[in-house]
């Protein structure tokens, strides 16, 4: 693949100003000029793109193997005088949940961003940094903070979406016919939160490193800027437990639900089966062949057996159906 088409952004800033696009291959150049600092993005690097971008920006071998790996947990780590950060990016497509990541090296005077998989562009991102200019020259820690902020803004329409697909199944969650695909809507719903969770939750632990180590990096007046990312990360994790717990209470109900509804057809069936007890007794005893029987010379023996056995059956049924078993 053409590196140039994995390069989607290469941009020196100064003083918060844009000044221009760069090849990678002049980044070293750039970086040697006073109050500049570089934000490159990149999007599913090959091998030799990345050994490029370590060699121009010194990163440490560890970062860059996780970077071309990809498939790694959110984390926090420190490389030297370079902080290196993965996050989990999330999208809905088609009703499901898509996740990416990025990973994230940041620098005195440098941001490189690497995205693998399903990921939003940070395009309106960097635009936005861009018309506040004031705020970006105070380099890689803003547009860090701005990266962030994207990521954890875009869990909470998924957390919406997901809540809304809770409060339709808990509509019908006490609909008279189990339906078992519900039970399977259920149980997909709370795999959804759970995966939404493993990627949102890290986000908390990472902005408090962020608001308390790494001075070099992130300048005190942007600490304000990641508390109150990790406030924002923390309602979507409260919200996604909160619902965690609401669909396994959902599933447990549902399935008191086929329990309840089980018992019914026994007691049903248990009635059912009192009643015709008694014909089956009364018809199994006149049907053994003894010469001596009472009532077999009577004339109206039949007739008052039948009636007899007829009435026993009505007022049992009476008797269940008022006890609700019938």
């Amino acid at each position: 693949m053409d590196a140039r088409s994995m390069v989607v952004n290469c941009v020196a800033y100064r003083n918060g100003e844009r000044l221009r696009d760069i090849a990678i291959e002049e980044t070293a150049d750039v970086l040697a000029e006073e109050g500049t600092f570089i934000w490159l993005g990149v999007h599913d690097p090959d091998e030799a793109l990345l050994r490029q971008i370590q060699q121009q920006f010194g990163l440490h071998d560890l970062a860059v193997e996780d970077a071309l790996a990809a498939h790694q947990r959110p984390k926090l780590e420190e490389y030297g005088d370079t902080l290196f950060m993965v996050f989990r990016t999330a999208q809905i497509v088609h009703r499901e949940i898509e996740f990416g990541e990025t990973h994230v090296f940041v620098g005195r005077r440098f941001l490189v961003s690497v995205r693998h998989g399903s990921s939003q562009t940070y395009a309106r991102v960097r635009e936005r940094c861009e018309t506040i200019p004031t705020r970006l020259a105070r380099g890689p820690a803003f547009a860090l903070y701005a990266i962030m902020n994207f990521i954890v803004d875009n869990y909470r329409p998924i957390v919406e979406e997901l809540h809304r697909r809770f409060e339709y199944l808990e509509a019908h969650l006490f609909d008279v016919q189990f339906d078992r695909r519900r039970l399977e809507d259920l149980y997909d719903l709370k795999r959804q939160l759970l995966m939404l969770s493993s990627a949102a939750a890290p986000m908390n632990d990472i902005c408090a490193e962020l608001t308390r180590l790494h001075s070099d990096l992130i300048q005190k007046e942007i600490r304000v800027y990641f508390r109150d990312i990790q406030d924002h990360a923390k309602r979507v994790t409260q919200s996604i437990d909160s619902m965690r717990e609401m669909v396994t209470a959902a599933m447990q109900v549902n399935l008191a639900m086929v329990a309840v509804g089980q018992n019914e057809i026994v007691k049903k069936l248990a009635g059912w089966g009192a009643i015709l007890a008694i014909p089956t007794m009364v018809f199994s005893l006149y049907g053994m062949n003894f010469r001596n029987m009472p009532e077999l010379e009577f004339r109206w023996g039949y007739p008052a057996v039948m009636v007899v056995v007829g009435v026993a059956c009505v007022w049992l049924y009476r008797r269940l159906r008022r006890d609700g078993w019938l």
